[in-house]
């Protein structure tokens, strides 16, 4: 058996009110328009998670919110941890080994550089930097998430709006 995570970097932020701290920049036009689209293409995918694993911060709140509506899930499966805020791979890795192990399909919704350290530790890629509301998405050969190692995964599929743009 595997496990498969899904690896999505928050939409595009707003950066207009110099009073807000980074952690409570909303999403800017191009970021609400680009959740929904790709929460359409993951809904294309079949694609069901688990378990949402997401950073407090507002901006990735906001784009797991979107994706889990155009995803038809319920909010309910929206988990929030402080712990990916600014995290890099290593600190997210020890959070994903403690995910529970009935847990199959994991969407760890987060930052930069974390997201992309992470995506190129798992499978030994030289992503530059997955962009705004990208995903990655890895199936892992493992049993239990506290097995999660790096170079192990198998890239499912990698996706992000500028890759193909929607009509």
């Amino acid at each position: 058996m595997t496990k498969r995570l899904t690896l999505l970097r928050h939409a595009k932020s707003s950066w207009r009110d110099p009073d807000l701290t980074d952690f409570d920049r909303p999403l800017n036009k191009r970021g609400q328009r680009d959740a929904p689209m790709m929460g359409r293409r993951l809904a294309k995918r079949g694609f069901a998670p688990d378990l949402f694993l997401v950073s407090p911060a507002l901006r990735t709140r906001l784009t797991a919110e979107i994706i889990a509506e155009q995803l038809e899930v319920d909010i309910g499966k929206l988990s929030f941890d402080h712990g990916i805020y600014l995290a890099g791979a290593h600190e997210l890795i020890n959070l994903l080994r403690c995910i529970d192990e009935q847990l199959q399909d994991v969407l760890l919704i987060g930052h930069n550089p974390g997201i992309t350290d992470l995506a190129n530790y798992l499978v030994g890629a030289c992503i530059e930097n997955v962009p705004t509301c990208g995903v990655f998405s890895v199936s892992l050969p493992i049993t239990s998430w506290r097995d999660l190692e790096g170079t192990a995964g198998n890239l499912l599929f990698y996706d992000y709006p500028k890759k193909h743009i929607e009509p």
